[in-house]
């Protein structure tokens, strides 16, 4: 299982979620994009459906029925992929165990959350079968794997 820790310096969530996402659905997986704020799941939505105007990224919340099964990417309040998919952003910064059950976890933070991110990196560095990855942006913005 891969986690990818993306600590957002340069770019807000709103410029890299999306072109996550477009990866793992253009590759045939399937998303699972998780907050706790109803407001940011809200918001993602919206972001999902007008981020750029050639795109078009098929999502939608969790409505707790079987049209989440349907999903490519699913935007939940918990890592409960009703939509089967194998991948996971976690987009409010907060880490959670549960991710561990995926094959592969974009966990995103940013400044505000830092030692929150330390601190799950530390606790997944024991973890047999975790192979983590710390990304961060160079001064041109580019994604640059630092660990």
């Amino acid at each position: 299982m891969q986690v990818d820790f993306y600590h957002l310096t340069l770019q807000p969530l709103d410029r890299v979620l999306p072109r996550i996402a477009e990866r793992v659905v253009g590759g045939g997986g399937r998303l699972l994009v998780v907050a706790e704020s109803g407001e940011q799941r809200a918001a993602l939505d919206r972001l999902l459906w007008t981020y750029a105007p050639e795109s078009f990224l098929p999502h939608a919340q969790a409505a707790g029925d079987e049209t989440d099964a349907v999903q490519p990417i699913l935007i939940s309040a918990e890592p409960n992929a009703a939509n089967a998919a194998r991948n996971v952003a976690i987009a409010d910064g907060v880490w959670r165990e549960d991710a561990l059950g995926f094959d592969r976890a974009f966990h995103f933070f940013d400044d505000e959350r830092i030692v929150e991110a330390r601190a799950a990196w530390r606790a997944l560095g024991d973890r047999d079968g975790v192979d983590r990855r710390y990304w961060k942006q160079n001064d041109e913005g580019r994604w640059e794997q630092a660990a």
